[in-house]
């Protein structure tokens, strides 16, 4: 049974964490590993170049509107199908994260966790926006 009163300060904790992971992810990659390091990565991996500006984007933006609570729903679906790339990228590394070049276990749990936050929604202390409320409606 889902506990009612607490539902959704789960689902706030679980965007926090998950939206701040993306953050982090998103500035690594501009910051650590430089915009021409993770593109020549995707491309070493057998992916067209662009795909790398798309996923920093993706895990900054999208990033940013979890922890807002800004159209979770929507969000989490492109999230999750980012991370089920990930999952694929790792593939070959094996099951643990810490194998070289990380495992695919983390990035699995992840796509699932991210999943879970979408059929939530935003929770507790979502930052109201009433155009998108308007236009999204139940899934803003």
């Amino acid at each position: 049974m889902i506990e009612q009163k607490t539902a959704a300060y789960a689902a706030l904790l679980l965007r926090l964490i998950s939206g701040g992971l993306f953050v982090a992810h998103g500035l690594t990659k501009v910051f650590v590993f430089t915009i021409p390091g993770t593109v020549g990565y995707f491309e070493s991996l057998g992916l067209p170049g662009f795909i790398a500006y798309f996923t920093i984007v993706a895990e900054l933006f999208g990033g940013l509107a979890l922890i807002l609570g800004v159209a979770t729903r929507w969000v989490s679906v492109p999230l999750v199908a980012l991370l089920l790339g990930v999952v694929w990228a790792h593939s070959g590394n094996g099951w643990g994260f810490t194998n070289a070049g990380g495992g695919w276990e983390f990035p699995l749990f992840w796509a699932v966790a991210q999943a879970a936050i979408g059929l939530l929604g935003n929770g507790a202390l979502a930052l109201k926006i009433p155009v998108a409320n308007k236009l999204l409606g139940q899934y803003a």
